[in-house]
């Protein structure tokens, strides 16, 4: 367990430049106390404190303090050798200084470094370095990553560097536990049926005692969050396994409403108007119903028909494999995080449109384009895996978007239209 820390008053980060830089030389007196400083020093260097001579090797000096920015923070202390010795440095003005810059050009990213300078009776001086590392990983300016084990610094190992790389990564909403949600909420038959897919093979039942759903969520699948004696589902796991009421319950906007226009956009009259229910498997095979209603769906064209001056407009074609791509993909990709928009299907006499929620920031217009060339936006990583495989049970296309626009294009003759605007992201497909 890592010593208690020196400072005894919490230190606010400044804000700004202007701040940082007021609050490195117009501080009236040291804010660090030299009694708890000194007794920090007497104990000795280990994983959290770090004793300097003096400042004479910027680059391995960077390389210290980014050890321990990676390793939760701690202090390097400068006029202090390895026997615990007080010797003072000359100019800690140019010691803080330089550490101002290298924490701010030789370390990625920036750090913001707490210094103080302390003097002593005997007219020696020593500078104080506070390192938190509040952004990890830290790397230093060539690429480098380093921890600090009790007083050595290292490069970091692959694991190592993976497990910082994942602390960095932001929780996404589909790890979120659901509030409110419970184990009876989960449809256990679906779980198990899912879990049969990987016996023999990456789930061995027999060395398991009865049907351990918790453990299956928790452990297994990471679809639940662990409190107590209880285990709580996550957005991904209530929305691919749980009972159809729950998540009607529970996440109401992670329903499908789908429409049939009479014409050929938003505003013509409504033929019917129905809200899709349930977990992942039930909207995926709900929204498909409810296209055959209204649409022929095939695998290659069909003829054409001779029926153009026809009072009734005739049914629109569409290729089956597009049009299972198109309600897959707006499914384990929508974006639940935003609350005012709704997944929402809409059958014209000439087209069919998918809009679903994604937060517009940061995806259009680059992400439009390299979507279809296949590359995934990883929204939500973990329900797009588990939706797409095989044990799910949902018989599903491959191929992605890059299959969906070829396969449209042949089949209609006019290529699929994508824009994102306003957190939403509309597919429209062009029936024949």
């Amino acid at each position: 367990m890592a010593r208690k820390r020196f400072r005894s008053t919490q230190r606010n980060e400044p804000v700004s430049d202007r701040s940082f830089q007021e609050y490195l030389y117009q501080t009236a007196a040291p804010l660090t106390n030299r009694t708890e400083l000194m007794r920090l020093v007497r104990g000795g260097e280990d994983t959290y404190l770090e004793l300097k001579v003096k400042l004479s090797n910027p680059e391995r000096i960077a390389q210290g303090i980014v050890a321990l920015a990676n390793t939760g923070g701690g202090m390097m202390v400068f006029g202090v050798n390895d026997q615990m010795r007080v010797e003072g440095i000359d100019h800690p003005e140019e010691v803080q200084d330089e550490l101002v810059r290298i924490c701010r050009e030789e370390i990625i990213p920036p750090l913001i470094p707490f210094i103080d300078r302390i003097a002593f009776d005997n007219g020696r001086r020593i500078v104080a370095l506070e390192v938190q590392g509040k952004r990890r990983p830290y790397r230093t300016r060539d690429g480098r990553f380093f921890v600090r084990v009790g007083e050595d610094k290292r490069e970091t190992s692959p694991e190592e560097l993976s497990t910082l790389l994942d602390d960095a990564r932001p929780l996404l909403y589909e790890d979120i536990p659901v509030l409110g949600a419970t184990l009876n909420d989960i449809d256990e038959a679906h779980v198990w049926s899912f879990m049969r897919g990987f016996e023999g093979g990456a789930y061995d039942q027999s060395s398991t005692k009865g049907y351990p759903t918790p453990d299956i969520l928790e452990r297994y699948l990471m679809l639940g969050v662990r409190n107590e004696d209880e285990v709580t589902p996550t957005v991904a796991g209530l929305i691919l396994f749980g009972r159809d009421e729950a998540v009607s319950r529970l996440l109401p906007r992670a329903s499908i409403v789908a429409t049939r226009f009479s014409g050929d956009n938003s505003q013509a009259p409504v033929v019917e108007r129905v809200e899709l229910h349930g977990n992942l498997a039930t909207l995926f095979e709900s929204a498909q119903r409810f296209i055959r209603r209204y649409c022929d769906l095939w695998d290659k064209r069909p003829a054409r028909g001779t029926a153009e001056s026809a009072p009734v407009v005739a049914r629109a074609n569409y290729h089956r494999a597009v049009i299972c791509e198109a309600i897959a993909n707006a499914l384990i990709h929508r974006d639940l995080l935003v609350r005012d928009v709704s997944t929402r299907v809409h059958i014209f006499d000439r087209a069919l449109e998918v809009v679903n929620p994604r937060r517009s920031a940061g995806f259009a217009p680059q992400s439009l384009k390299s979507i279809r060339f296949g590359q995934q936006q990883g929204l939500n990583p973990r329900t797009a895996s588990i939706f797409s495989n095989q044990a799910y049970g949902l018989q599903l296309v491959r191929g992605g978007l890059p299959m969906l626009f070829r396969e449209a294009r042949v089949f209609s003759g006019r290529a699929p239209e994508i824009v994102a605007f306003n957190d939403e992201f509309r597919l429209r497909i062009h029936g024949t």
